[in-house]
């Protein structure tokens, strides 16, 4: 082939790349021209669907858009995640991504690749409850009831791949415990379950837990995290309660599928953070037990890889087998 001819293929190659780039910078300066789907990946009721609503509502004034909330539940948050990352990576599918969501079996997306992380929008420790009959008001005597009787209680958490259910395992390993860990569809069906004293304790998330606990349907029992939380401060941390080192903190973030177009993922970013700077949403998000996040999709993507890497690293110690 000719060098006059490899110079024609090159330079309509470079046109194409260019005009290619337009569409997209033209397509992202029209955004959003319809109304976007959010994908929840859990059902409606728990945490997760609860910060979902709050980030829709907020991007729906911001966009001028509806942004729809569709709760695809399933196999520990990996079907709804799995449909995300499939999805045309167009800016009219976002999806809540939590932590650990890429420890599953067989997920068909990998978290890192899959996916461009738009920000971080809030975090929130895992909350030890219990439902009121149990005869523990701390978490020493808790763990005291557990070794007492081992394999008598049991905890309730959303499935492997949950914060929650690594928290489960967590205080096992570190309290030296045998509570039998029953999994649930999402902290909806769970918390329903623990208010019915089906399950005697339940690893949750604050968002979930925390009108419960207020109206004392249920028993906060210890935060797992360095502190406390500001929506129900009369909880003491779990080193407070003499189990330090165990913490256990999910964090929600928007995402969108790889290959979204940079200006749609920075705009996202842009109105996520001013959201998640008005006070009212602050203080909604505090009433719930969380605290907001604002973040870069940099700094999203680095959380996203130390995470998933601590949780890692726990399975692999403990030989967990996760479906």
């Amino acid at each position: 082939m000719s060098h006059a001819i490899l110079a024609r293929l090159g330079a309509c190659a470079l046109a194409a790349s260019c005009v290619c780039a337009q569409l997209k910078q033209a397509a992202a300066e029209d955004y959003p021209s319809r109304p976007i789907t959010l994908i929840v990946p859990y059902p409606a009721g728990g945490g997760v669907d609860v910060m979902g609503r709050l980030v829709g509502q907020r991007l729906s004034t911001a966009l001028g858009q509806q942004v729809v909330i569709e709760n695809r539940g399933g196999a520990g948050g990996m079907i709804g995640t799995r449909d995300a990352a499939r999805a045309t990576p167009d800016g009219y599918t976002l999806v809540m991504l939590l932590t650990g969501i890429s420890l599953g079996a067989n997920t068909g997306y990998d978290v890192n690749k899959d996916f461009a992380p738009i920000g971080i929008v809030a975090s929130t420790p895992i909350i030890v409850v219990t439902h009121p009959s149990v005869p523990a008001a701390t978490l020493k005597e808790l763990i005291a009831l557990a070794k007492k009787e081992p394999g008598k209680y049991s905890a309730g958490t959303p499935p492997a791949p949950t914060v929650n259910y690594f928290a489960a395992e967590l205080f096992n390993q570190t309290a030296g415990t045998d509570i039998q860990v029953v999994t649930y569809k999402g902290t909806g069906p769970l918390t329903n379950d623990l208010l019915g004293n089906h399950v005697q304790i339940g690893f949750n998330t604050i968002p979930a837990s925390v009108s419960n606990i207020t109206a004392g349907a249920l028993r906060g029992i210890a935060v797992a995290a360095p502190k406390r939380s500001a929506a129900l401060p009369t909880v003491p941390t779990a080193a407070e309660s003499g189990l330090p080192g165990y913490e256990a903190v999910q964090y929600y973030g928007l995402a969108a599928p790889a290959g979204t177009p940079q200006p749609i993922i920075e705009r996202l970013n842009k109105e996520l953070n001013a959201a998640l700077a008005s006070d009212d949403m602050k203080k909604r998000l505090i009433e719930l037990g969380s605290d907001p996040a604002p973040s870069t999709p940099e700094d999203y993507a680095a959380n996203i890889q130390n995470e998933e890497g601590k949780w890692a690293n726990l399975v692999k110690k403990l030989g967990l087998k996760l479906e």
